[in-house]
């Protein structure tokens, strides 16, 4: 014969009281910080400081307008800017030995494909520039690597290192533009999928 049950029957658990979504009760807001004064620099600094800087810089403005600019606008004059000359020689003198030599017999001229070379080099950076278009900076790097090739390949054999180095440096500095804030970080996007739902 069994024996009987002794646990007690558990309670019957009422039934859960739903409010609608109006008359839900907001928690209370925390009061804001008080925001800090700001800070006033007159007050906190004596006037004798403030004189003393005032004097400071007068002398300093009164050099500069009679030694500083004078020294400038003779620096100026006295420099020589060759080099910058020489650096577009060395990068487009073998671009342009290049090309020559290799359309002969071509319809294009070594005059035309020297144009079309400058051509697609200042689209390609100016596009690139002002919309950054992947088009555009895949162009300029293309154009840049075909820049270099030429002139690996057409640079004298005692100055081909060099050569190639300034067409290089030349390409970078134009990149400074062409390739603003391009990034190779990847990119992480976190989607927050979980929603509050209220209890039934």
């Amino acid at each position: 014969m069994s024996e009987p049950d002794k646990h007690e029957p558990d309670p019957a658990v009422p039934p859960l009281d739903t409010i609608d979504d109006s008359q839900r009760i907001p928690p209370p807001r925390r009061p804001a910080p008080p925001r800090p004064h700001p800070i006033k620099a007159a007050d906190d600094i004596p006037p004798g400081a403030i004189a003393a800087f005032g004097i400071v810089a007068l002398v300093a403005l009164l050099l500069t307008l009679k030694w500083g600019i004078p020294k400038g606008i003779d620096w100026y004059h006295h420099q020589d800017r060759a080099w910058f000359t020489q650096w577009t020689a060395t990068v487009a003198n073998p671009v342009h030995a290049y090309l020559s030599a290799h359309t002969v017999g071509l319809p294009l001229t070594a005059t035309s494909a020297v144009v079309i070379w400058q051509g697609v080099g200042i689209v390609s950076l100016a596009l690139s520039w002002l919309t950054g278009a992947v088009g555009a900076r895949l162009t300029w790097t293309a154009h840049g690597a075909c820049s270099v090739f030429m002139v690996w390949a057409a640079a004298p054999a005692a100055g081909r290192p060099v050569a190639a180095a300034l067409t290089v440096l030349a390409w970078t500095i134009g990149s400074l533009f062409a390739l603003r804030g391009l990034s190779l970080r990847p990119l992480i996007h976190l989607h927050n999928h979980s929603q509050n739902h209220p209890a039934r």
